[in-house]
């Protein structure tokens, strides 16, 4: 049930998230830009502990990161821009302050899957606290990453806007290779800013953070979407803050009132220098050279190749198997096609969970290999069963799929003359079935077939087969 609609209310939400960038080093510092590192305080210098005297210089990798980030969804990429240390006192940041962007962020607008965007900046993260019976230590690990902050325009109205948003978004950064974003490792977080009105203002904004997935982006806007408006429906009012989900509890729980720009005393950094990024990049060769993009490669797949939503998608989010099937295009035609659609979407993925020792399907499943696996399919030598069990040996071992067939027996029999004499037998066999079939039961068509095919272990083409017994009954 949509309580919104029901109740008459308009749900406005804007997001903000933040996603590590993939650079060797860190965002202002030569330490190792290691997310994976799981022994405390190792990946750390003076610059990011903020000892007296040590002076930030910037990481380039990360800027370039920004910009290719911000031509691929049409944001203007600004020529000048600067950084601002935004000043607040938490044990996890040891300068006392955070170098971020405010005034001048390096891209404004633009808009990833319909949505548009306000802005998106640079800045370095935090470190870590971690909390012990009784006391709390700090791991400056993460401290002074390069980490890119997107922020939304207040144009997304459910849970379903959020989610969508959150997996493209996610894409794109995987597809530009600027980060792994993966949130259940704290490589990307989405915060979800929302308020609810019956009017044509925005009513009170709460902004829901630690959240730990997309799907449970989803559920905590829901929650706050209904807590809202119960809250409301019941006479009650709605304090702008800072709420967590709790995500054993499956709601959101008041953390903190909600801080402002001006509590955060924004004011450049006066270590850093001016950034004038059209003189520094080439924006023309870099737009060029920007890969195809998750919306582009759908609809390359929907509009021009034809595939189903589900396949197209599969294809968009699964970008290993989208890359093969690419490579299929040019030695595949016709109904060999959607064979090696439907071998890939679905049998392939099947192999990877069942077979624990496959990790990869594309080890040493090559191309030519599968491509000539599904052309013997559709010219009738491979019936479907063999197909698998083939496709199977070619993960897990590589090969020629013709080879595999004939040392296992698997090469169907599609010959006219020697199938007849099989089904003219099976009609003698079963006299009483055949008076049945012709005088309309023409469902017992299946148990003819299926005696065939166990009369030949499986190797008989029931498409033959069923064409000779259509004939021989007819008599």
């Amino acid at each position: 049930m949509d309580i919104a609609k029901e109740k008459g209310y308009t749900v406005t939400i804007g997001l903000e998230i933040h996603a590590h960038l993939k650079t060797k080093t860190k965002m202002f510092s030569r330490s190792l830009n290691n997310p994976g590192e799981t022994r405390p305080n190792w990946n750390i210098s003076p610059i990011d502990l903020a000892h007296p005297g040590t002076l930030p210089t910037i990481n380039r990798k990360a800027v370039e990161h920004m910009v290719r980030i911000g031509l691929a969804v049409g944001g203007d990429i600004a020529n000048f821009t600067e950084f601002d240390r935004k000043n607040y006192f938490y044990p996890d940041i040891p300068k006392g302050y955070q170098i971020s962007q405010y005034k001048y962020p390096i891209v404004s607008g633009g808009n990833i899957a319909g949505f548009a965007l306000e802005r998106i900046h640079l800045e370095e993260d935090t470190g870590t606290l971690k909390h012990f019976d009784g006391y709390s230590l700090v791991d400056y690990n993460r401290a002074g990453s390069p980490l890119m902050e997107l922020v939304t325009k207040p144009v997304l109205h459910s849970s379903e806007d959020v989610v969508r948003f959150a997996r493209e978004l996610q894409l794109l950064l995987r597809y530009l290779g600027a980060s792994d974003a993966n949130i259940e490792k704290g490589q990307m977080r989405v915060e979800v800013n929302l308020s609810v009105s019956k009017t044509d203002e925005f009513g009170t904004k709460v902004e829901v953070k630690n959240i730990g997935s997309i799907s449970a982006a989803g559920r905590a806007t829901e929650y706050e979407i209904r807590r809202q408006i119960e809250t409301l429906e019941s006479g009650g009012t709605i304090v702008q803050e800072t709420r967590g989900w709790n995500e054993n509890e499956q709601k959101t729980i008041s953390q903190r009132s909600k801080e402002n720009a001006k509590d955060y005393r924004y004011f450049p950094e006066p270590d850093l220098p001016k950034l004038y990024l059209h003189e520094i990049f080439n924006l023309d060769e870099m737009r060029e050279g920007l890969p195809e993009l998750p919306w582009e490669r759908r609809a390359r797949y929907s509009q021009t190749l034809g595939l189903k939503d589900e396949d197209a998608e599969f294809f968009v989010v699964n970008r290993a198997y989208g890359d093969f099937f690419d490579t299929l295009l040019s030695q595949l035609e016709g109904k060999e096609v959607q064979s090696a659609v439907n071998y890939l979407t679905t049998d392939l993925p099947g192999i990877v969970r069942n077979e624990g020792e496959v990790s990869d399907p594309f080890t040493h499943l090559t191309p030519d290999a599968f491509a000539k696996l599904m052309k013997m399919k559709e010219d009738g030598t491979l019936n479907s069963s063999a197909v698998s069990r083939i496709l199977l040996e070619l993960v897990k071992q590589g090969g020629d799929p013709e080879e595999i067939a004939n040392r296992l027996g698997l090469v169907q029999n599609s010959d006219p003359e020697a199938l007849r004499t099989l089904v003219k037998g099976i009609i003698e066999q079963y006299p009483q079935q055949v008076a049945d079939y012709r005088a309309g039961k023409e469902a017992l068509m299946k148990f003819f077939v299926g005696m065939a095919m166990k009369e030949t272990k499986g190797s008989a083409n029931p498409k033959v087969v069923t064409e000779l017994f259509e004939e021989e009954l007819s008599k």
